[in-house]
């Protein structure tokens, strides 16, 4: 895998300021500019379609300022607040932000500010079992790997069978394979992929997981045992 980026989004409606903040992202290894906006009136749909990991919002916008728009969000990403007045900072703290940077923003402040960023994604992902990003049905949803089961080829799209449902992706099986863990999953058949956590027995046709019955091609048998005795030495 490569070095962490945090996904990010700008909002702040003054052009000029929204351009140096976009530069500095743009410079910074670990961030990844996803999007700038020069209004939260614009971010409503992309935050409920898009996995974003940090917004550099501004406070005082017209139509919705920033606080307005952290008491919308029901899931919130990190925010790290753009202002020019230091007496939001109070109110600041109550919201939980990462961080407070006040205009003019200088590289150093800037770079210690994702510097927070970075350590608090780096403590969640240590508390967190392992999970991925799927879009279904215009949302991205948040899949545990420990809940998948299998997943299926199913035309232009792939089937994710969890414990709880089944989430309809439109994906190849050989792109959504590079988002698992080539060390807990395999792919068994050209329509078909395994947890193999989730393996309970098999033979020369067929792969019971979970209690259902699932088609293994016969050229990767072979490779199926040798994935299954390597995790259980694991």
């Amino acid at each position: 895998m490569g070095k962490l980026k945090l996904k990010t989004i700008v909002i702040d409606d003054s052009k000029l300021q929204r351009k140096a903040v976009v530069k500095l992202i743009n410079d910074h290894q670990g961030l990844e500019l996803v999007a700038d906006f020069d209004n939260a009136v614009k971010v409503e749909k992309m935050i409920r379609d898009t996995h974003i990991d940090i917004i550099f919002l501004d406070i005082e916008m017209p139509i919705i300022n920033g606080f307005e728009f952290m008491d919308s969000l029901a899931n919130r990403p990190q925010i790290i607040l753009i202002t020019a007045k230091q007496e939001y900072a109070m109110q600041a703290f109550d919201y939980d932000v990462t961080d407070y940077l006040l205009k003019p923003i200088t590289i150093t402040r800037f770079n210690a500010s994702v510097k927070k960023a970075l350590l608090k994604h780096s403590l969640k992902e240590d508390t967190e079992e392992p999970y991925i990003f799927v879009s279904s049905q215009l949302k991205k949803v948040k899949v545990y790997i420990k809940d998948i089961k299998w997943i299926e080829g199913w035309g232009d799209y792939v089937k994710v069978v969890t414990y709880d449902t089944t989430l309809l992706v439109l994906s190849t099986m050989k792109a959504f394979m590079e988002d698992l863990p080539d060390d807990q999953f395999l792919r068994i058949h050209k329509s078909y992929i395994v947890n193999l956590d989730k393996v309970e027995k098999f033979n020369g046709s067929k792969v019971e997981v979970c209690g259902s019955q699932i088609p293994l091609s016969r050229h990767k048998r072979t490779l199926l045992e040798e994935a299954l005795f390597n995790t259980s030495l694991n």
